[in-house]
């Protein structure tokens, strides 16, 4: 016990100097970009709609039926996918750092417990590499994770979605098959892993309406309302 009491300072001590290297990190993006061995991508981003969105607000499924109907690829799960393949990482790793799990004690101390778990702040780079590539080549719908921060502002429509909590409960004890504490619980832990995955790593407030182009209530209108809404935002836009 005395041991490990006199080895938690040491431990503590590298914590703080590994999060005080990353918060120094808020250049996510450009390094991202300068890994692409120097090309302009940015010059050749393709237009894109990020979506931002509360737990229980139906984003995968409003994502998908605006990339249906505007003809665009969906990434969202299959960003995951992407990093995995081609940084050769394993895919079930790459979720303990995804953007609901933002853990900075499994951060630094997971590479010294397993050596297959990157820190969040490298797979925050992997994931900016991936989404600048797929930018490049078409135009993309992206749930989540931080990727209209990835992207310039000017080519793509950023939209966050939102409902009152006691839709969003509704939504995930029925999608989730969850008591009503129990999807309570899982709403709070996913809303702040996201605002604190934002924070961290772009700087930004993932509340602040005035980081996205349309804020859309699901509630009011529904997914289909929210989908078709979106895609009108986007003409408008451009």
């Amino acid at each position: 016990m005395k041991s490990q009491i006199r080895e938690e300072p040491k431990i503590l001590a590298a914590a703080e100097r590994q999060m005080q290297i990353w918060a120094r990190t808020d250049e996510i993006a450009s390094r991202a970009i300068r890994m692409q061995q120097g090309r302009r991508i940015v010059d050749r981003i393709r237009p894109y709609i990020a979506f931002s969105r509360e737990e229980g607000t139906g984003g995968s499924e409003i994502a998908q039926a605006v990339g249906e109907q505007l003809g665009w690829e969906v990434l969202d799960r299959e960003l995951l996918d992407r990093v995995a393949k081609r940084f050769h990482l394993s895919r079930p790793m790459l979720q303990i750092v995804d953007e609901t799990h933002s853990n900075w004690v499994h951060d630094v101390l997971g590479t010294w417990m397993d050596r297959q778990v990157i820190p969040t702040e490298k797979y925050v780079v992997h994931l900016a590499c991936v989404v600048l590539g797929a930018a490049h080549h078409g135009s993309l719908v992206l749930v989540g994770r931080g990727a209209q921060f990835l992207l310039p502002r000017e080519k793509g429509l950023a939209v966050r979605l939102v409902a009152p909590l006691t839709y969003r409960v509704g939504q995930i004890m029925q999608r989730e098959n969850l008591s009503r504490v129990e999807a309570e619980r899982l709403i709070c832990q996913r809303d702040d892993g996201r605002r604190e995955f934002v924070l961290r790593y772009f700087r930004r407030d993932i509340d602040d309406p005035h980081l996205y182009d349309l804020t859309v209530n699901v509630e009011r209108i529904g997914i289909a309302g929210a989908a078709e809404m979106v895609i009108r935002a986007l003409h408008i836009k451009e």
